[in-house]
């Protein structure tokens, strides 16, 4: 049976940027949905400080919830060699920080698409900078997770391996051990294409998995696109939307992961428009996974 974990998407900023939210205030506030974990953020002010992971991962248990896995986003395709040594090196501290928070699960990414680096180009470079992480990973018993991603909350460029060709070509590369995919449906109708054949194509090695559902405030997916490249963040027209009322088939999604065995973490990347709406997510998703896990 899946379990449930939430992600503080409203609370990005406040937990990230200016610390108007402490880490305690989020895991109180989250202690109220009725789920088992939290999806941690590599980007959490207080999680800099090597001294605060014991007492939060300490809060978070004490709450009765856990941390399955840790949010962060390693930028591998950029063509500095320096660069990219640096991002393998960031990676590797958060595979420390997710071991030291008890999660066995710790995102990788392929990097931003940068107009200046092709596709064989771009692939080669994350498969090598993954597969240096992989070794220091599996000693602390991490698993490593790569998301069919849109664009980190700080990044100028979209995913390079947003697209699905690209994305599947890059998993293929790599190994079953220690690696698999957290698969997020509302990112492939953001990169144009249909989430449930993403699924099909990476089922079996789905882990982990982002829920959410998406939507546009305006304008179409080409508005989307021309909004999106270079300039920091997610595009103004995207909407998190709460979860059961956008664009995705939890049903049809459900029951491919149920088909394949999965039994995994699910976090919710929802409460946008407030605690209230998260909430109504995990119902929704609590439900659906009664009815396909019975």
């Amino acid at each position: 049976m899946p379990k449930l974990a939430a992600f503080p998407k409203l609370y990005m900023n406040a937990l990230c940027k200016d610390g108007s939210l402490s880490v305690r205030e989020w895991i109180e506030m989250a202690g109220m949905l009725g789920v088992e974990g939290l999806e941690w953020y590599a980007g959490f002010l207080e999680m800099q400080d090597r001294g605060n992971w014991s007492p939060l991962r300490a809060a978070v248990e004490e709450a009765g919830m856990c941390v399955p896995m840790l949010c962060c986003s390693p930028d591998f395709t950029h063509p500095d060699a320096e660069f990219r040594a640096e991002e393998v090196a960031k990676e590797k501290f958060w595979i420390e920080m997710a071991a030291a928070m008890g999660a066995g699960y710790c995102r990788v990414l392929s990097g931003q698409r940068r107009p200046e680096v092709g596709r064989e180009e771009g692939i080669g470079y994350a498969v090598d900078c993954i597969r240096e992480c992989l070794p220091f990973a599996r000693e602390r018993g991490v698993t490593l997770i790569i998301e069919n991603h849109y664009k980190d909350d700080f990044w100028q460029y979209p995913e390079f391996a947003q697209k699905m060709d690209i994305f599947c070509e890059l998993v293929d590369r790599l190994p079953d051990e220690g690696f698999g995919v957290n698969y997020d449906p509302s990112n492939t109708f953001l990169a144009g294409e249909d989430p449930l054949e993403l699924l099909r194509r990476v089922s079996k090695r789905v882990v982990t998995m982002h829920a959410s559902d998406r939507y546009l405030s305006e304008g179409t997916l080409d508005d989307l696109r021309n909004e999106e490249m270079g300039a920091e963040g997610y595009a103004k027209r995207l909407r998190h939307g709460q979860i059961g009322e956008g664009l995705n088939d939890y049903d049809a999604i459900f029951s491919e992961l149920r088909r394949v065995g999965f039994d995994g973490w699910i976090s919710i990347e929802d409460g946008v428009d407030g605690l209230d709406q998260l909430a109504r997510s995990v119902e929704f998703l609590k439900e659906r996974i009664a009815a396909h896990w019975k």
